[in-house]
């Protein structure tokens, strides 16, 4: 079944118009909702908002305010906030191209998908080709549902991604992180910490390889309520022990050695074949000698005296 569109905007390039269909990336129906129930009475429960002066307050009688000082508020109303709110704008305008290296990741608040909307089709394919051959991505300015947005179009699968950016206002400084001190690493460290990572090291990221657990626990959980089944709580997970570092990294390496021969198909399985031949020849070997040794007892100590 086709996605359908949340919204539709027009990419500003130069003096090209694109046209363009905006569609949401999350899939809700793999998303797990709770509500609020009255426990033991199963009742949805209803949210109310309460004036410690007045008591209940219906949405009609809401205004918004900002809190200048602990427990003092501006009071803002609507129309005083809508005539402050951005134009909305269907546009797209492409301000600058950038590498996609030059935009941290830490910027990206939204991600959402770009389809070509009636008419578009050519130059919504022109325009994702020369980001894609150019190594760039656009960005732009975006006014939507009365804010103002600053957004990165990239070249993704055979379309385009939009991904909606933070201000820089809105990302915490990095300096307000404390670090204390940091000693710095000895080079026998450095060098067994790298070798480590060489082991985990892939060419692709491969999203499929990685599961919600926490999730299927949540869905086999509601499925045994639902039957009225018994819930057993997971095991708690071993907690890792604090050991030496120089240990705890050589210790790593040998781990990622033991990983890495086990994928390894063709010494793996020439060893494992080795093994397994020796195994079964051993046990070969135990099965001949059990009957002899069997016998050897079985006999009476007179015929024993007689043989020797």
């Amino acid at each position: 079944m086709p996605a359908r569109s949340i919204d539709t905007a027009t990419i500003a390039f130069g003096l090209v118009s694109i046209p363009v269909k905006i569609f949401s990336t999350s899939e809700p129906t793999h998303e797990i909702h709770f509500h609020l129930i009255h426990e033991g009475c199963g009742e949805r429960l209803k949210q109310q908002y309460i004036c410690p002066k007045h008591g209940e307050v219906s949405r009609a009688e809401m205004a918004k305010g900002y809190e200048l000082t602990k427990g003092n508020f501006v009071e803002l109303s609507k129309e005083e906030l809508k005539n402050l709110e951005a134009v909305a704008s269907d546009e797209l305008a492409m301000k600058e191209f950038v590498p996609a290296t030059a935009i941290d990741p830490i910027y990206v608040d939204r991600t959402y998908y770009l389809g070509p909307g009636k008419g578009g089709e050519r130059a919504y394919r022109l325009f994702r080709d020369a980001l894609a051959d150019a190594e760039l991505v656009g960005v732009a300015s975006y006014s939507a549902r009365g804010k103002q947005y600053i957004v990165m179009v990239r070249p993704f699968e055979d379309g385009l991604a939009m991904h909606q950016l933070r201000y820089p206002d809105e990302i915490k400084p990095w300096k307000e992180v404390p670090l204390g001190h940091l000693p710095k690493p000895a080079a026998a460290e450095l060098h067994l910490a790298q070798q480590i990572i060489s082991q985990l090291r892939e060419t692709e990221f491969h999203a499929n390889n990685y599961k919600d657990e926490v999730k299927g626990r949540v869905r086999n959980l509601i499925a045994k309520k639902a039957k009225g089944g018994e819930i057993v709580a997971p095991p708690e997970a071993p907690k890792p022990e604090v050991t030496d570092l120089m240990a705890a990294l050589k210790a790593s390496l040998a781990g990622g050695s033991a990983a890495t021969a086990g994928h390894d198909r063709g010494r793996g399985s020439h060893a494992s074949t080795r093994t397994k031949k020796a195994a079964h020849a051993t046990h070969k070997r135990t099965a001949r000698a059990k009957p002899a040794a069997h016998r050897s007892h079985g006999r009476s100590a007179s015929q024993r005296r007689a043989h020797r």
